[in-house]
């Protein structure tokens, strides 16, 4: 590991225990910024109302921290819109933000127009698919970008147990993101979920970056945030555990194709020749391949969008 990562894992990695939240809170009213807490959603009715019910209880009611819950619904087909907005959030549909530029499937583009609909000098982004949700994933992941001003990004880090196993999930972590980052960007290896949902940022670092679309966000994200401000701007907090749904091998293969592209992107930006990945499933004759395409796409910062500006100067 390189020196310079030792030392910033001494110095950028903390527990959330080390920030109380009467600091947490007292640092929000000296520095005068509000917060915003974004749960990209589809389908997750059976977990987001819970989420959003512990972040208003525990974060809105009895402690003044968190200004604004926006769930950004991606097209959900169940009851995640209503579920959402009866535990007390307000539910923006992907579909209604900037309606001028058709939407793409995708998390990072969910993340990217959220943008737009909320108000927060810092910006929380919360997977609406956790279990057993702690409040110390918000309060972990803002307080040091409340309470360190050098501080621009910080990532939840936390044990991902798999099925019975502790420390199993995050699989295309260890198969894809880590070997990339290591293998290129040696400076973020020190970080222990790179790819995870549960990060906050100041939303002046945030509208200077692009968005990939789709799954390859995080690791866009954090590799364009350490170009842009430096390692010792980007920190991470350990929550405890997280435990969420699991995806089945061939939907993680599609994952890390799209992480893959997305760093192949930041390497050279270079071209792909074929930015499709086939899969395999067996059929009545044997094995049918199924061919899937790899999220190309990205939004460019929201600076550079016209609505964004006017919003702003209004």
């Amino acid at each position: 590991m390189l020196e310079e990562v030792e030392r910033w894992l001494a110095t950028r990695s903390w527990s959330v225990t080390d920030r109380p939240l009467h600091k947490i809170l007292a640092a929000k009213q000296r520095t005068g910024q509000s917060v915003s807490v974004v749960l990209p959603a589809l389908n997750e009715e059976e977990t987001v109302g819970d989420i959003v019910a512990k972040i208003r209880h525990d974060l809105v009611e009895r402690a003044p921290l968190v200004d604004e819950i926006v769930v950004v619904d991606s097209g959900s087909t169940d009851r995640t819109s209503a579920v959402a907005a009866a535990a007390g959030a307000r539910v923006v549909h992907r579909d209604e933000i900037l309606p001028r530029l058709p939407a793409v499937p995708g998390k990072g583009e969910v993340l990217w127009r959220s943008l737009l609909v909320t108000r927060g000098d810092v910006i929380c982004f919360v997977d609406a698919d956790l279990r057993d949700f702690s409040s110390d994933f918000v309060t972990g992941i803002v307080g040091p970008l409340l309470t360190e001003p050098d501080v621009q990004l910080v990532k939840a880090m936390y044990d991902r147990p798999l099925g019975g196993a502790a420390g199993q999930g995050g699989r295309v972590t260890e198969l894809m993101a880590r070997p990339l980052l290591n293998m290129h960007w040696p400076r973020l290896a020190g970080f222990v979920q790179p790819l995870g949902g549960e990060y906050a940022a100041r939303r002046s670092l945030l509208e200077q970056l692009p968005f990939p679309v789709g799954y390859g966000v995080e690791l866009g994200m954090l590799v364009d945030a350490l170009h842009l401000v430096g390692l010792d701007a980007l920190a991470q907090v350990d929550v405890g555990v997280r435990r969420h749904r699991h995806q089945d091998g061939q939907a993680l293969g599609r994952m890390a194709a799209a992480i893959y592209r997305t760093a192949q992107l930041r390497l050279a930006r270079g071209h792909l020749i074929r930015p499709l990945l086939t899969q395999f499933e067996r059929g009545e004759d044997g094995f049918e391949p199924r061919t899937h395409s790899v999220d190309t796409e990205e939004r460019p910062p929201m600076t550079e969008i016209a609505e964004y500006a006017a919003r702003r100067v209004a």
